[in-house]
């Protein structure tokens, strides 16, 4: 007898929300210019099919230099300005949206003065070091499980990161999301973090070159000029697969653009406990942004 392929099914409530889905998109930088780009898309087709769409608080204390001009999509007229303000002011006059800039790390020093008390119900990290990755999982799991009847219940949270021409998105749970009995399937109600399903190798991976760039030419001599929108989108597809199919078969995947080849890995039915090993890519190591 064949084993039931292992699938999760989306929370209902980000199915059939009565309000729009609240997500916090922590960075602004090269991954997360173009992500923001790419939820507001997803926002308004999910509008125009009859979902209350998306609203999106978007955290990055860094302003506009020389160096981020093009790659990350700034223009000469938006330097020294908060990239978090640049951004939300642009999609607010393109889209129409009313989503807001917080021009502060996301910390657990100032977390319970964010918005919502820093809650959402999916978070989007697109850091450059692994400390915030870290800080951000503390953040996470110190949520208490009594938000979950809270409009901005935390359910899930996706970690971007990348190098010069490789990188991954891995989506995980906050907390197991009750899935429903299935005949067809093995449901995975537990999706591990990135921090506990890789915290070997961030704890001693070799740490990357975080110095900030002087020029548009020393910054895209660090990362290819198309790694991060490329990355972007490909993790805006599995939030969107999320929302949009309710359910997924594969939660992570790593991506290196010089091969042009995607690596998608399925979910598993013991995933959640799971030490996993790294994947089979000429670049093993586990980037950040």
């Amino acid at each position: 007898m064949n084993p039931l392929t292992a699938i999760h099914i989306t929370d209902n409530y980000l199915i059939n929300p009565a309000n729009p889905i609240t997500v916090n998109l922590i960075g602004g930088g090269g991954t997360g210019s173009n992500m923001i780009m790419a939820l507001a898309k997803m926002s308004y087709t999910l509008i125009a099919l009859g979902h209350p769409g998306l609203h999106v608080h978007l955290y990055d204390d860094d302003r506009i230099t020389p160096a981020n001009l093009g790659r990350q999509g700034f223009a000469e007229c938006e330097l020294n300005l908060y990239k978090s303000v640049a951004l939300i002011n642009r999609v607010n006059r393109f889209y129409g949206t009313n989503w807001k800039a917080v021009t502060q790390k996301f910390n657990q020093r100032d977390c319970y003065e964010f918005p919502n008390k820093g809650k959402a119900n999916i978070f989007v990290s697109c850091v450059d070091n692994i400390a915030s990755r870290l800080e951000i999982a503390a953040i996470l799991k110190g949520f208490s499980v009594d938000s979950r009847y809270e409009r901005n219940r935390p359910l899930y949270w996706m970690d971007l990161g990348n190098g010069k021409f490789t990188g991954q998105a891995i989506l995980s749970t906050i907390e197991p999301v009750k899935q429903p009995e299935s005949l067809q399937y093995k449901t995975v109600a537990e999706l591990p973090m990135v921090t506990d399903e890789f915290r070997e190798l961030l704890e001693h991976g070799e740490p990357g070159d975080n110095t900030p760039s002087c020029s548009t030419a020393e910054a895209v001599a660090k990362q290819d000029l198309f790694i991060n929108p490329a990355l972007a989108n490909e993790g805006a597809s599995l939030l969107w697969q999320l929302l949009r199919e309710g359910m997924i078969f594969d939660r992570r995947f790593f991506l290196n653009l010089r091969e042009f080849r995607t690596q998608p890995l399925k979910i598993t039915p013991a995933m959640a406990k799971e030490i996993k090993i790294k994947p089979n890519l000429p670049d093993h190591n586990l980037h950040n942004q």
